[in-house]
C-alpha cells in the first residue's frame, strides 16, 4: 500500500473497544477489519458504528477462510480479503477505492426552495449555513446569500459529510476551514476574513474536524 500516496496509516487497535474509539476519534475513510483476532464477533463493530456515525468508513474484512464472507457482504463490507490473497487482489481493491473516492469528490447539487423558486447550487460552493427560526440562510463563496424554507436540522441530515454542525445556529463546509481557535472558540474560513463561533455542545464535532484536517496536513510542532 506504500505505492499509493493517497492512503496513510492512521493507527492500529487490538480489540473491539479500542477499534470503535479509534474510528470515532480519527474518522478514517477505510478500515481493515481482522475477523479472526478480535474479542467478539468483529462484524458487530459495524452495527455499533451505525449508532454514532451518519457515514461509515469503507470496511475491508480479512480472514484466513471464506466462511464469514457471506456475513461480511450482508454487513455491506467493501471487500473481503483472504489472509493468503496475493498482491493483485489487494491492488484491485485499492483501485476500486480510488475510483469510489473520485466519484464522491465530485460536487453535489443542492436544491434550495423558497415559495415557487428552486435554486440549485454546488455544495462545494457553500461556505456555511445559518439558522433563522424555521428557515436557513445559505452563504455562498461568491458572497451571495440564499434563503431556504427548511430548518438547519434538516440540512444537517441531508448534506454530505464535509458539512459539520458547530453551533446551534451554524453549520459550516469543512472544505473552507482555514483555522480552528480553541481559545476564542472560532473557526476561520479561507480567503473570507470570516470567523464563525462554535459552542461547547458541538465541541466533539470540532475535535473530529481537527483530527480529519490534521490527518491530511503536514504538521509543524513548536
Amino acid at each position: 500500500m506504500d505505492t499509493y500516496s493517497e492512503f496513510q496509516f492512521s493507527g492500529r487497535s487490538l480489540n473491539a473497544k479500542e477499534g470503535v474509539n479509534s474510528i470515532l476519534k480519527l474518522r478514517p475513510d477505510v478500515v481493515l477489519l481482522n475477523l479472526d483476532e478480535n474479542d467478539f464477533n468483529s462484524l458487530d463493530l459495524i452495527c455499533e458504528l451505525h449508532t454514532y456515525l451518519r457515514e461509515l468508513p469503507y470496511v475491508i474484512a480479512i480472514s484466513k477462510t471464506k466462511e464469514r464472507a457471506y456475513a461480511a457482504i450482508k454487513q455491506n463490507c467493501f471487500d473481503y480479503w483472504l489472509a493468503t490473497c496475493d498482491e493483485l487482489e489487494i491492488r484491485k481493491s485499492l483501485m476500486r477505492l480510488k475510483k469510489t473516492f473520485s466519484k464522491k469528490s465530485e460536487p453535489q447539487k443542492l436544491c434550495l426552495k423558497t415559495y415557487r423558486d428552486y435554486h440549485y447550487v454546488d455544495t462545494d460552493e457553500i461556505l456555511y449555513l445559518k439558522a433563522d427560526n424555521n428557515a436557513t440562510d445559505v452563504f455562498m463563496a461568491d458572497g451571495s446569500k440564499v434563503n431556504a424554507y427548511k430548518s438547519l436540522k434538516k440540512f444537517e441530515q441531508q448534506l454530505p459529510g464535509n458539512f459539520v454542525r458547530v453551533h446551534q445556529s451554524y453549520m459550516l463546509n469543512t472544505k473552507h476551514v482555514e483555522r480552528i481557535n480553541y481559545g476564542k472558540a472560532i473557526c476561520s474560513l479561507k480567503g473570507q476574513n470570516m470567523q464563525l463561533p462554535f459552542s461547547k455542545t458541538y465541541r466533539e464535532n470540532i475535535d473530529q474536524l481537527k483530527s480529519r484536517l490534521s490527518k491530511n496536513s503536514i504538521s509543524s510542532l513548536f
